[in-house]
């Protein structure tokens, strides 16, 4: 019974959330949608920040951070899991080891990392980054493996597999492409990943909230400084929410091991829009969707690269992971950027994060 009231209580909060003035009607239906998914249920809490123009135009969390402690979300402190928006973090350290001449796109994957068997064919680190290399996706329980993987260590779980097609002929998602890559940044920098992305990403973009999880003996999660708010980390069950597994996502941070704040992922994405990333050149390369047998795959390197039901132009990306589910998306034309981050693995919300966000654009 407690759960239930705790959730009740927090939709009628009475703490001051960033709203715009002059368009309160339509945010006002955009809140009530999202609203909706912590009255029913649907999910344990969320956070949101949207930006118009590099400015703060919309920002509140629901539900709870923590449901048995009563903590509820905070979009500047609530730290979540973000999932594959990780991709778009390990992509932009990507593009500056680019830009830096430190690897080449073109080369082989096994120019930087020999020991990788070798298959029926060659592929390159474009082809990885862009889902396009033939390397399978998770099977069984790989998704939430609980083991204290290094990146190279990982290797053993798809090492022995054959590919699926041959590279640049198909497209298949999936997040041990980010790992091949991640390793070779590794090797051809001799630098651990998690410190450059944090030397040419996290320092110089002032993400100051985003870290890569780390995992103690017991479990639990920690970050390097443990008065930030970490979320509690949920699935859903018939008669509610549970604790999620235990997973240790370390080998897999370029693909989905981050956590952050809903405020600090938006900022990242600000930094694209005030093109505070490289330049234009070696961005749009990223940002340029890959074309299989004449059609778009809507992915560039690191980057869903597509359009709305309205047509818009968008790019970043939607993250489903262990405990987390996670929204980035970068609206070029409109100047806008929405960052969504819940703490509950797959909860099917997206049509209802997507219509809010319509609602959102159009009174804007």
């Amino acid at each position: 019974m407690k759960s239930v009231l705790t959730y009740l209580k927090s939709l009628f909060s009475s703490k001051k959330d960033a709203a715009p003035k002059g368009h309160l009607p339509g945010i006002q239906k955009a809140d009530e949608l999202l609203k909706s998914l912590i009255k029913e249920r649907k999910i344990p809490g969320l956070a949101i920040t949207v930006l118009n123009k590099g400015k703060l135009f919309f920002q509140k969390g629901y539900g709870y951070a923590d449901i048995a402690r009563e903590i509820e979300v905070n979009p500047k402190q609530t730290i979540f899991r973000i999932a594959s928006v990780s991709k778009n973090i390990a992509a932009t350290a990507l593009a500056n080891m680019v830009a830096d001449g430190i690897i080449d796109l073109d080369a082989s994957l096994y120019d930087y990392v020999p020991y990788f068997p070798k298959k029926e064919y060659d592929f390159t680190i474009r082809q990885l980054a862009g889902h396009t290399a033939g390397i399978r996706g998770y099977r069984g329980k790989e998704y939430g493996l609980n083991e204290a993987y290094s990146i190279k260590d990982s290797l053993q779980i798809f090492k022995d597999d054959e590919l699926l097609f041959k590279p640049g002929s198909d497209y298949l998602y999936n997040s041990y492409d980010w790992v091949l890559v991640s390793l070779a940044m590794q090797e051809a920098s001799g630098i651990p990943f998690e410190k450059y992305v944090h030397s040419k990403v996290l320092k110089p973009l002032d993400l100051t909230k985003t870290f890569n999880e780390t995992v103690r003996s017991s479990g639990v999660e920690t970050l390097g400084n443990e008065s930030h708010q970490l979320a509690t980390f949920y699935s859903k069950h018939r008669l509610g929410f549970r604790k999620a597994i235990s997973v240790n996502n370390h080998y897999k941070l370029a693909g989905g091991g981050y956590l952050s704040t809903s405020d600090d992922i938006a900022k990242f994405g600000q930094a694209y829009l005030s093109n505070e990333v490289l330049d234009k050149a070696v961005n749009s390369g990223f940002l340029t969707s890959g074309i299989i047998n004449g059609n778009p795959t809507y992915y560039g390197l690191g980057w869903q690269v597509s359009e709305d039901k309205n047509r818009r132009e968008f790019y970043g990306h939607v993250g489903n992971g262990v405990g987390a589910y996670s929204n980035l998306f970068i609206y070029p034309k409109e100047q806008m950027i929405f960052s969504v981050l819940i703490n509950c693995t797959n909860p099917g919300i997206q049509d209802i994060l997507d219509k809010s966000i319509d609602i959102i654009i159009d009174n804007s």
